[in-house]
C-alpha cells in the first residue's frame, strides 16, 4: 500500500492501516540483538570445567569471544562454529562456547577464579571481535587465534588448521 492510498483513506482509518504496516515490516527492523539469539553458542560458565572432556578426547575448548551488537560474531557463529559442532568428525571431540565481551555474566575461569565474561574478556586482551581462540585444559592457548571474520573462502580451512594444531598440542610427547 502506498503513502498516497494511505492518505486517500479516511483519517480515521489510519492508525489501523500504520499498525498493520509496522507489523508486517517488524521481522525486518528487528535489532541485531534480537536476531543474535538464533546463533548464540552455550555460554562459558566454567571454563576449567568445560576444558576437561575435550581434553581427555585430544582436542581443544573453542571460545568465540562476541558481543551482542556484532554481525561478524553473528556470521562465524552461524556459518563455521555452529556446523562444526554438528560436524561428527568433531561432534564428540571438542567443545565450543561463547563469552559475551558486552556482558557482566559470572564466569569461573581456568583457574577457578571467579570473574565475569568482560572480565575474562579483558584479561585475555580481546579488544577486537569475534576472536575465536583454541585452549587445553590449563587455560594454555593452543594455537594463535583467529582474529576478525577474515576471508570467507578461507576461513573453514583457518578454523580446521587451528583445530589439528591444538590437537597435536595436546598429543602427548
Amino acid at each position: 500500500m502506498s503513502v498516497t492510498t494511505i492518505l486517500k483513506t479516511e483519517p480515521r482509518h489510519w492508525p489501523a492501516i500504520f499498525l498493520a504496516l509496522a507489523l508486517s515490516a517488524a521481522p525486518f527492523l528487528a535489532t541485531p540483538q534480537a536476531r543474535a539469539g538464533t546463533t548464540d553458542l552455550p555460554a562459558a560458565s566454567d571454563l576449567r570445567a568445560a576444558a576437561a572432556p575435550p581434553a581427555k578426547a585430544g582436542a581443544p575448548l573453542i571460545v568465540i569471544y562476541s558481543r551482542h551488537d556484532c554481525n561478524y560474531c553473528e556470521a562465524v557463529k552461524r556459518d563455521y562454529l555452529k556446523p562444526l559442532a554438528n560436524n561428527p568428525a568433531y561432534r564428540d571431540k571438542l567443545a565450543i562456547v561463547q563469552v559475551n565481551q558486552d556482558s557482566a555474566a559470572p564466569l569461573t575461569d581456568f583457574h577457578g577464579k571467579r570473574t565475569t565474561h568482560a572480565g575474562f574478556a579483558a584479561d585475555e586482551k580481546i579488544t577486537l571481535v569475534p576472536v575465536v581462540a583454541f585452549y587445553g585444559p590449563n587455560g594454555q592457548r593452543l594455537a594463535a587465534p583467529i582474529v576478525g571474520a577474515r576471508l570467507p573462502d578461507f576461513y573453514q580451512s583457518y578454523l580446521e588448521a587451528a583445530i589439528e594444531q591444538s590437537m597435536a598440542a595436546l598429543k602427548p610427547r
